[in-house]
């Protein structure tokens, strides 16, 4: 069973939060909200946030250049994972993913299953990895987001989780590339 080893020091992550909508404002985005609160209030920092249209070149380019900056180590998107002809941000990631994390779905499926029941079905969220970031696409419902970082995110990104979690891993994920 998972839990938390306290005589292992807390290590913050720097996390982009990415709101994909062609109506939301900084104003109106509850669940771009909904994530900048969590993040900071578990003690990680936000870098970055960012609103932009369901068009996937313009979510694809983004995602690439916070891969980029080394001031982002995650990034949590919300938005776009639905069935409707605008939802495109599932292919926007992964457009960008050097690998896909397939089983963030399927974990984000059980959480949502005990919560709204077999709507679950209908979210398309997923997670990868690109230049050394992960990257997460999370619905565009503020207790989807609430559903994703609570059950999953902040345990998966607390250094001290055990057996083990995304922090401990951040040197390795681009150990492919330096090998060249």
């Amino acid at each position: 069973m998972s839990r938390i080893d306290e005589s292992k020091p807390f290590m913050p992550v720097r996390f982009a939060v990415l709101t994909v909508s062609d109506t939301r404002d900084m104003a109106s985005d509850k669940s771009g909200d909904t994530l900048a609160a969590r993040i900071e209030g578990a003690g990680h920092v936000l870098s970055a946030r960012m609103i932009l249209p369901d068009e996937r070149d313009q979510i694809a380019d983004q995602l690439r250049a916070w891969c980029a900056d080394p001031e982002i180590d995650a990034i949590l998107s919300t938005g776009g994972t639905g069935l409707t002809g605008r939802d495109v941000t599932v292919e926007a990631h992964r457009d960008v993913y050097e690998k896909e994390i397939e089983a963030f779905g399927t974990v984000f499926t059980m959480v949502s299953m005990q919560k709204i029941g077999t709507s679950a079905i209908q979210s398309r969220a997923c997670a990868g990895v690109a230049q050394g970031t992960y990257l997460f696409a999370l619905p565009g419902s503020p207790g989807a987001c609430k559903d994703a970082w609570d059950e999953i995110l902040a345990l998966q990104f607390d250094f001290r989780h055990r057996p083990c979690n995304f922090v401990e891993i951040f040197p390795r994920l681009d150990e492919h590339l330096r090998r060249k």
